[in-house]
């Protein structure tokens, strides 16, 4: 038994060096698992975050695969969630997928990112045709360029109506959490953005956390796209979620490129509950 053990092991090798897969799984103790056991134990989530790298086509395909996978089981429990949507364009989102407004219209208005018709329309494309709601949960980005030059201070003396696009004030933040200590330690910066450089990382964080939850319910999925950055090692948008509800199921994804797939180090598996690992001379989509 041992040497066919043994055998094994080394036809999986062969096999592996020679196939050039173009992703691999890991769970966070760093062990490989298929991409069925991985939609699994999604589905028994509240919430999904899918940390992408926002040029990478794997992280695109795979985010419209999962979307697919947790649809045949969820339907209409299912909704969809972006950062590459802000929140004043609710709107004009709502309208586009009920039918009131044509595409055009639609791209118009948005402000759509660069990179919106080949790594993000797909998604929309798929929440349109089965009639799920897409919450764009992002600050607007003027908002967030106000706390980057005045801090959060400077979000006081927007209007009510401007308010109701950004978590509620004030903003629920921790310098001590690492996702912001390594950008508050950052060099080059320049001095003035120094200490506001983290607070525009962290509204954008809280709104997304204040738009996920106020349009998920238990009994729904709420599977949210969005950099890497954002979810990674529990933090971002998870932290703030979870001071609002720590009862909920968090599952998190990550994206990572490597030279080597085949395995992952102890830094990187504590980055996310799955670890979506693919050879750093991937192509990408800009």
């Amino acid at each position: 038994m041992k040497k066919l053990f043994f055998l094994l092991i080394i036809a999986t090798t062969l096999a592996f060096t020679s196939d050039k897969p173009a992703y691999l799984i890991f769970d966070n103790t760093g062990k490989i698992i298929s991409y069925e056991d991985m939609v699994n134990k999604l589905k028994t989530a509240d919430i999904v975050f899918y940390g992408e790298s926002h040029n990478n086509p794997i992280a695109h395909w795979l985010e419209l695969e999962i979307t697919k996978n947790l649809y045949a089981d969820k339907k209409e429990n299912l909704v969809l969630g972006a950062e590459m949507f802000e929140a004043d364009n609710q709107l004009i989102m709502n309208e586009y997928l009920s039918g009131k407004i044509k595409y055009k219209s639609f791209s118009d208005e948005m402000r759509l990112w660069p990179n919106y018709p080949t790594d993000y329309k797909p998604l929309l494309d798929f929440a349109n045709t089965n009639k799920l709601p897409f919450i764009a949960t992002n600050i607007p980005r003027r908002y967030a360029a106000i706390v980057a030059k005045k801090g959060f201070e400077g979000l006081n003396d927007l209007s009510p109506e401007a308010k109701k696009y950004i978590a509620p004030l004030p903003i629920n933040y921790d310098e001590n959490v690492d996702c912001y200590k390594d950008m508050l330690n950052m060099k080059g910066l320049p001095a003035h953005m120094s200490a506001n450089f983290p607070k525009a990382q962290a509204v954008k964080d809280a709104t997304m956390a204040y738009f996920i939850l106020k349009n998920w319910k238990p009994g729904k999925l709420f599977l949210h796209y969005n950099g890497s950055y954002h979810s990674d090692r529990h933090q971002g948008i998870v932290w703030h979620l979870m001071a609002q509800n720590p009862k909920l199921k968090v599952l998190t994804i990550t994206t990572v490129s490597q030279e080597d797939i085949s395995t992952i180090s102890d830094e990187t598996k504590n980055l996310a509950d799955f670890i979506v690992v693919v050879p750093e001379d991937m192509t990408t989509t800009y």
